[in-house]
């Protein structure tokens, strides 16, 4: 069974920051003199299920709504949701009853912009209509919170032209596994790879639609990027994780995408243990794919990397669906060589990680 999350697919805290990789000793004393830490870093958010880029990428080549929702949840299929099918949201305080496609109406531009393709704003609408119905975000009081701690609801302000096509083009959709709704987590961008569900959040079983595959229309500025902080900023935000006087981060542990699993916060006192969620709040990283480096002046020097990953090669894309619009459908693979292997959300980290604030967010970015 799935301990199901909150759907925190983007990161609160961008912050500019990171730790450098450093070993105890030698290493982790030249690593204590460095003005700056250095992180070569990719994606936004916890990296599970559809990462909303690539799924405007997919759509931008020609792939149905279909075969992008196939590509992220493996194994699945569309099945319908139950008839007159309503969600309970939970508003300023108060719990509103809403018919499932009203609800999802008031979702969709809420988190991904509607000038984007209409197969991405349907994998989208399918996407938040199923995590609606398997998000249990209140147990027996509520379904979802309206906001980023499961999903953006708007009601009518979200409501677009192109988003109510998307919705009732879809409607009554869900993407099942084994015949029941499979909870569908999504974020904003993948950086290539996505990540199995139980290397992202701590403590979760492995779920077989929720496994990393390879994401190479993924795009946008926050596709890569770098950020620095200092010594002394990065040891205040790790706070009591470091014992002694902050000496680095050691990666020890990367998933499939490589999002890290775990790591050591090193200090002169010792090491502390963290997982890559919560190594990303404490630093206000925009995703646990992240690589150190120390930079002493002008000198930036790679740090070491127990996990045995090196930063990834670009891969090569997945076949497109055949000309004349056909694409293939979910669950089918469109091509050999379109799943990717491994495995590791929904749309978030889960609260008690700390890797994000929010579970929904804003728009994914353009």
């Amino acid at each position: 069974m799935l301990d199901i999350r909150p759907n925190y697919h983007r990161l609160r805290r961008c912050l500019p920051a990171l730790a450098g990789a450093v070993t105890l000793g030698l290493a982790g004393a030249s690593a204590a003199g460095a003005s700056d830490l250095v992180i070569a870093g990719a994606g936004w958010g916890h990296g599970v299920g559809m990462s909303q880029a690539g799924a405007r990428g997919y759509a931008e080549r020609g792939w149905s709504y279909r075969a992008i929702l196939a590509r992220y949840f493996t194994g699945t299929t569309i099945g319908a949701a139950p008839a007159h099918a309503r969600v309970r949201v939970l508003i300023g305080g108060r719990v509103r009853q809403l018919s499932l496609e009203s609800y999802v109406r008031g979702v969709v531009s809420a988190e991904m912009p509607s000038s984007w393709p209409l197969a991405a704003l349907e994998a989208q609408a399918v996407v938040s209509r199923t995590y609606a119905l398997t998000a249990h975000a209140g147990g027996s009081k509520f379904d979802v919170y309206a906001d980023t701690r499961s999903q953006v609801y708007r009601g009518a302000a979200a409501h677009t032209p192109q988003t109510d096509a998307a919705v009732a083009a879809t409607a009554g959709q869900v993407v099942t596994y084994a015949g029941r709704p499979a909870i569908t987590y999504f974020f904003a961008n993948s950086g290539g790879r996505t990540e199995n569900v139980e290397n992202a959040f701590p403590g979760s079983l492995p779920e077989p639609w929720l496994r990393g595959v390879l994401d190479p229309y993924d795009g946008g500025s926050l596709h890569s990027w770098t950020l620095t902080i200092g010594f002394s900023s990065a040891a205040a935000r790790l706070g009591g994780l470091v014992r002694g006087r902050f000496a680095g981060i050691e990666v020890l542990r990367r998933g499939f995408s490589p999002r890290i699993i775990s790591a050591y916060v090193l200090g002169s006192g010792g090491r502390t243990l963290v997982s890559g969620a919560e190594l990303a709040a404490r630093l206000g990283l925009r995703d646990t794919w992240a690589y150190f480096s120390v930079r002493n002046g002008t000198v930036v020097s790679a740090e070491p990397d127990r996990s045995g990953r090196p930063p990834s090669a670009g891969e090569a894309p997945p076949a497109l669906p055949p000309s004349g619009g056909a694409s293939p459908g979910v669950g089918a693979s469109p091509s050999a060589d379109a799943q990717g292997g491994g495995q590791t959300a929904a749309a978030g980290a889960p609260a008690s990680s700390g890797a994000g604030a929010s579970a929904g967010g804003t728009a994914a970015p353009v």
